[in-house]
């Protein structure tokens, strides 16, 4: 019998050491048409989501802001305009793929002198204690192996008074959304990525991977669990997304 810890990919049981070289796959085969199928996935609303984050982060000028997971840059992009040059935007994402397509857009953008970029793991966040005033996680929690872990290096690093801010997908509170909304997850998800990314599996991965999140309740008790005060959520577009906010004492 294995004594090697396992966790899902998914809907299937791997080795914790398969599960980031998996999902690691899955993204280096995306990339280059990341931000494309999030606008045809979503119908472009998930720029609404991410504007609602936005102004929930309270971010100003003068800030330092970690956008982990922050992938293609979107958030990054409108923190390093609220921050100004006097404050800082750390863009940080563990996969290669995605922080080169995320770099070589804000650069495009004109972006480069409050923004800085990091490959790192969430569950081994290489800052010091209370560095940062804001730290988002935007549809990257539910791929770490170890939540647990990554919520508690997320708090090490922000400052007293600091907040994170975790947009993820979530729990439809509607058993008629539900039913509509895995039809498409299941149906048209593969089947769009199969004709835009030329890989089905990865995007069957992604929709199994959001049944096997923590639903809002217990992702709020997780972020308690590791520390964070004054935890609450949003649910957006019926609860298929919802931002949760937690305050680090």
């Amino acid at each position: 019998m294995s004594d090697k810890q396992t966790t899902h990919f998914g809907y299937e049981q791997v080795t914790v050491d398969e599960k980031a070289g998996r999902v690691a796959d899955v993204f280096h085969s995306v990339a280059s048409r990341y931000d494309l199928m999030n606008d045809l996935m979503s119908g472009g609303v998930h720029r609404l989501w991410k504007r609602f984050t936005i102004e929930v982060s309270a971010v100003r000028a003068g800030h330092k802001v970690l956008d982990i997971a922050g992938g293609t840059g979107d958030l990054s992009y409108q923190f390093a305009k609220l921050v100004g040059a006097e404050g800082q935007v750390i863009l940080a994402d563990i996969n290669a793929s995605m922080l080169n397509v995320g770099r070589d857009r804000l650069l495009d953008r004109g972006l480069s002198g409050n923004i800085q970029f990091a490959q790192a793991d969430a569950q081994y966040l290489p800052f010091p204690d209370n560095t940062f005033d804001c730290i988002t996680i935007a549809f990257g929690l539910r791929n770490v192996t170890d939540k647990d872990m990554a919520l508690r290096s997320m708090l090490r690093v922000l400052k007293p008074g600091g907040r994170l801010l975790v947009l993820e997908f979530s729990k439809p509170q509607n058993i008629l959304l539900e039913k509509v909304y895995d039809t498409y997850s299941f149906k048209v998800l593969p089947f769009m990525g199969k004709l835009i990314t030329n890989d089905a599996d990865s995007y069957r991965y992604l929709a199994e991977s959001i049944r096997m999140h923590p639903d809002q309740q217990t992702l709020k008790q997780m972020m308690q669990e590791a520390g964070f005060e004054n935890t609450e959520f949003h649910n957006m577009t019926g609860g298929i997304v919802a931002l949760h906010k937690g305050i680090k004492p």
